[in-house]
């Protein structure tokens, strides 16, 4: 049985997300910091009357900050609250066979706490990323 996939790119990687995790796709406007947050919260963002919390992926797990210029976000709800999580590109929405992580793939970084299994797109793998793994505990709830 195959599950519906948005494939997007992160830090350069093409990954998958389970469309179920998807609430929208949105090019985010103008980002107001928040002090004292953490360096994984770009800041906040107006976002069709509500606000939302931006998350900085590539901080978020462990690599190089994601550039200042990305404005491309996926929209997510995570226990009642609503994320915007960067992301370099959106390529589609399709229907994949979700298939388990090899047990002697190492992942490195953050992407080993937020992959959750692989999709094949024509011969090649993409990591099935958890969105909710990619917010911290301590991130601002608004």
């Amino acid at each position: 049985m195959s599950d519906l996939f948005l494939v997007a790119h992160i830090a350069g990687r093409g990954v998958a997300i389970d469309a179920a995790q998807v609430d929208s796709v949105v090019d985010i406007g103008d980002i107001v910091a928040v002090p004292r947050a953490g360096t994984f919260v770009r800041g906040l963002a107006a976002l069709r009357s509500r606000v939302v919390t931006v998350i900085d992926t590539g901080t978020a797990l462990g690599l190089a900050p994601t550039p200042d210029t990305a404005r491309r976000a996926v929209i997510t709800m995570v226990e009642g609250h609503y994320y915007a999580i960067l992301v370099d590109s959106v390529e589609d929405v399709a229907p994949f066979q979700r298939l388990a992580l090899s047990p002697g793939l190492a992942l490195q970084h953050g992407w080993a706490t937020a992959g959750t299994g692989i999709v094949e797109r024509d011969g090649e793998p993409l990591l099935i990323v958890d969105l909710a793994a990619l917010i911290p505990a301590s991130a601002p709830v608004v």
